[in-house]
């Protein structure tokens, strides 16, 4: 028995501390990463200066201690265990990372002070509640195993017509480089617009993650595949290269444990675009851009964006939802992103929800407010997703937390899907899977068990 404890005990330590260290390499990775972003010389990929990405080592004593004082809020996730929240949080995390990076550098003029408080700030106000509530709620409504089966079948036929009726308005095998050529000039019909990224995001990563987690490869194979027809039909890089995320999603987190795996899915792209850059830059600029810059950097660059345009203008106070829109008058008729597109030159730029209803809805004052309620809605699924296997989580969101660095959390939550997600873990039967650490069990304290006597507890 106290060989027992004494195992676990350091067996929880050097889980946690493998995972502090892999956290602490991968805020140098993005620092590195966002040094080569504003050094960037092959405008082919993209121009730094058009979106602001600048670097300076003369302000690096400014720099250091910021990032040395955000790396402390890290030690939440090696406190915290596995769920939906973790997977979120530390892609967000590393958002508002590179953001306060660059906001030590950027030529956009606002309150840079206030904006950088804001945003770390808003971090540990999403943070809390989304690594640290988890507790079940009880299932009231469960499939039974073999309407759960006849559900994933029916996700892939659904799939199936989908794509073909986006097939027939739009069908084009384009190169990367040509799609901003034709993209704008596809026209579907306003149901087949909604379909389609509730689709993609959220019913083809929830099959592909149910066949897989029941070792049913067919089933899986058909659900990539499914979700890789899907780009010709939309011209979107996220269909083009979301079957490859998700296997490589599924690999990390079959390799190792979840929380590691989930830090690995941001660090081994960001590491391997950092190493290419700096040994052959100009023949791996594609693989750069798409990773570092369209993965990683963008989602930072746009609350830079979003605060200096904000401290300009008027705030929505939400109305860009649009439910909210046709109720109450908005000072803006377009969405957010074409807003910033003709404010900015840089094309249609989306943002996630600190940006949306953090700065542009009630600005850096009450941002941290706005992304607390964010962080709730999130631990919600959290405890939807209790006892499944946590592989299984990971995987079924790995293109909807994606989604998330890049859309405003409403459009997340209707549009592509995130609340039908958690409705869909909630109805999920647990005692289908074979194995797997259930989602949202924390590292248990490590307390000598109540019956040791008192000279072996001491």
């Amino acid at each position: 028995m106290i060989g027992e404890w004494l195992q676990t005990n350091a067996d929880d330590k050097r889980q946690r501390l493998s995972l502090a260290l892999l956290i602490a390499f991968h805020i140098v990775i993005c620092c590195i990463s966002l040094i080569q972003l504003a050094n960037n010389d092959h405008p082919v990929s993209f121009h730094p200066p058009t979106f602001h990405l600048f670097f300076d080592a003369g302000r690096l004593h400014v720099v250091i201690p910021i990032i040395a004082a955000f790396s402390a809020v890290a030690a939440l996730f090696v406190f915290s265990g596995f769920s939906f929240g973790f997977f979120t949080g530390f892609y967000l995390y590393t958002m508002v990372l590179g953001y306060l990076w660059l906001n030590c550098f950027t030529d956009l003029t606002y309150d840079h002070r206030l904006a950088g408080i804001s945003a770390a700030v808003s971090a540990i106000t999403f943070l809390v509640p989304a690594l640290f509530v988890a507790s079940p709620i009880r299932q009231i409504l469960v499939l039974s195993d073999k309407a759960f089966d006849r559900g994933l079948i029916l996700i892939l036929l659904f799939g199936g017509v989908i794509v073909a009726a986006g097939a027939f308005y739009s069908f084009r095998l384009v190169a990367l480089d040509n799609i901003y050529d034709y993209r704008d000039k596809i026209e579907f019909p306003t149901i087949l617009r909604y379909l389609l990224p509730l689709l993609s995001s959220t019913l083809l990563p929830f099959a592909f993650a149910s066949f897989l987690a029941r070792r049913k490869f067919f089933g899986a194979g058909v659900a990539v595949l499914l979700l890789l027809a899907l780009y010709p039909v939309t011209l979107s890089k996220t269909m083009l290269f979301g079957p490859f995320w998700l296997l490589l999603v599924a690999a990390l987190a079959r390799l190792f444990e979840t929380r590691m795996a989930v830090v690995l899915t941001l660090t081994l792209p960001l590491a391997a675009g950092v190493v290419l850059h700096a040994v052959a830059p100009a023949q791996t600029a594609s693989v750069f851009s798409a990773v570092n810059f369209r993965m990683v950097g963008i989602p930072s660059v746009a609350m830079d964006i979003y605060n200096d345009f904000f401290a300009r203008h008027e705030l929505t106070y939400f109305c860009q939802i649009n439910v909210l829109r046709h109720l109450v008058g908005c000072p803006y008729q377009e969405f957010l992103g074409s807003v910033m597109a003709k404010a900015y030159g840089i094309g249609n730029f989306n943002a996630s929800l600190f940006a949306t209803e953090g700065i542009a809805s009630v600005g850096p004052l009450w941002a941290p407010v706005a992304t607390f309620g964010c962080g709730l809605i999130v631990a919600l699924g959290n405890r939807l997703s209790a006892g499944l296997p946590a592989s299984f989580v990971m995987v079924s969101a790995a293109i909807l937390v994606q989604t998330i660095l890049n859309v405003q959390f409403s459009t997340v939550l209707l549009t592509h899907g995130g609340a039908l997600m958690l409705l869909l873990w909630y109805i999920t039967p647990r005692n289908i899977f074979e194995d797997g650490k259930p989602a949202g069990e924390y590292p248990k304290i490590n307390r000598a068990p109540a019956s040791l006597p008192r000279q072996a507890e001491s």
